[in-house]
């Protein structure tokens, strides 16, 4: 039985490219040109392109979720994104390829087909990317204005013979809306600026991660690679007397007002230790896990070395690249720790998160702050229970405040 007909219409814009940006995207009945559901976010510093792509994933993601047969139109003004998604054009650009795989993802290649249209058919996509640029701006989460579902007056048949495409990436169910239904739950509030890393600063008090590496797990001193795919190793005796440490630390400095952690148990004992301390809950991020080292999962760098010599030199010369056996780059990587970062400062804007993760994503997020290349995270040190910070503006710029800090293991 073929799946119900919708039209999506995508749209995503950056004030400077790259710049602050947000994308908006609605879901409309093929049929009747009613609006069913819209999707805008805040993505914090991004190009047009990447907005753009952001946009069409959403609502890809929106349509699927009204039904998971759907069979979609997507209806876009960017030249780039639709001939790139119609097979017509390459993906080049590294920052495009894990996006336009990620839209692949979404729905069957089959049900999906794409049109270019002129912007002043794309109105509502680019109203609802401007209201979640200026909701960042503001310091808050985009929500959905409460305005009745109307019909719209001309809508655009479909196509006689629609190009086939492609699938997309995971959205914050907050960064979604059907049209009829209430804003979803508020963002807290930013509590007043105190001592420590949460400093006023011209542009508002800024978000601050405060980023701390798990504890030692038996793995640890071995040096053995240790990922998202492996044993998922607990804190060993030492880790464990780390966590602790960290947890004295941070309460002391009294500043932290929530804990987000990666799903990894190393990780979720690290981020525990100081939530008890502060009676915080620890909030899971999935995209925060570490890489997925595949094949080379358990092993030591010289082991890798000696079994799989040139796919080793290959991941350590391009971002392109994934370890043996693994489908992860670094590249993909930084795409999803990304989403994770934009997620957390929207938020709990303006004030201090204690954020626990792993080498490749804390490292992942130091580079993206400082604007470096891809492989600057080779070039990094980060012991285990360090500590590094960053503040987000929302001009869309970030500081690095702190980086492999050890002072509260000595």
């Amino acid at each position: 039985m073929a799946g119900t007909r919708y039209v999506v219409e995508a749209d995503g814009g950056s004030r400077g490219n790259p710049g602050p940006a947000g994308y908006g995207a609605v879901v409309r009945d093929a049929d009747t040109g009613r609006i069913l559901v819209e999707a805008a976010e805040y993505i914090g510093r991004a190009t047009n392109n990447v907005a753009e792509y952001r946009g069409l994933i959403a609502g890809l993601r929106a349509a699927r979720d009204l039904d998971p047969d759907a069979r979609v139109e997507v209806r876009m003004d960017s030249k780039l994104v639709v001939e790139q998604m119609s097979g017509r054009w390459q993906v080049k650009h590294p920052d495009m390829r894990p996006l336009a795989a990620e839209a692949r993802a979404v729905l069957p290649a089959g049900n999906v087909t794409y049109e270019w249209i002129p912007r002043e058919r794309n109105k509502d996509a680019d109203r609802l990317a401007n209201e979640a640029m200026d909701a960042g701006k503001q310091g808050r989460r985009w929500e959905p204005a409460p305005r009745a579902a109307a019909p719209v007056a001309e809508p655009a048949p479909v196509p006689a013979a629609p190009v086939p495409a492609a699938p997309a990436p995971d959205v914050p169910a907050s960064a979604v809306a059907p049209v009829s239904t209430a804003a979803d739950e508020p963002v807290p509030a930013a509590s007043a600026p105190r001592a420590g890393w949460a400093g006023p600063a011209d542009l508002g008090t800024p978000t601050t991660l405060v980023l701390l590496r798990h504890g030692e797990t038996p793995l640890t001193p071995l040096k053995r690679f240790s990922g998202s795919t492996g044993s998922d190793p607990g804190l060993s005796e030492k880790g464990r007397w780390q966590a602790e440490r960290a947890a004295d630390s941070l309460a002391a400095r009294g500043t932290v007002q929530a804990v987000v952690a990666s799903p990894m148990l190393r990780t979720r004992q690290t981020a525990e230790a100081t939530a008890r301390r502060l009676g915080l809950e620890v909030r899971i991020e999935e995209d925060l896990r570490e890489l997925d080292f595949g094949d080379w999962e358990g092993l030591t760098f010289a082991e890798v070395g000696e079994r799989h010599p040139a796919d080793l030199t290959t991941w350590l010369g391009s971002p392109e690249a994934a370890p043996t056996g693994s489908a992860e780059s670094l590249t993909a990587l930084a795409d999803r720790v990304a989403r994770a970062r934009d997620r957390i400062t929207a938020r709990y804007s303006g004030q201090t998160v204690l954020v626990v993760s792993h080498v490749s994503p804390i490292k992942t997020l130091v580079r993206l702050a400082l604007g470096a290349p891809p492989d600057a995270v080779h070039r990094m040190e980060l012991s285990p229970a360090s500590l590094c910070a960053v503040q987000y503006y929302r001009d869309g710029n970030a500081s690095l405040r702190l980086l492999n800090d050890t002072s509260h293991l000595r």
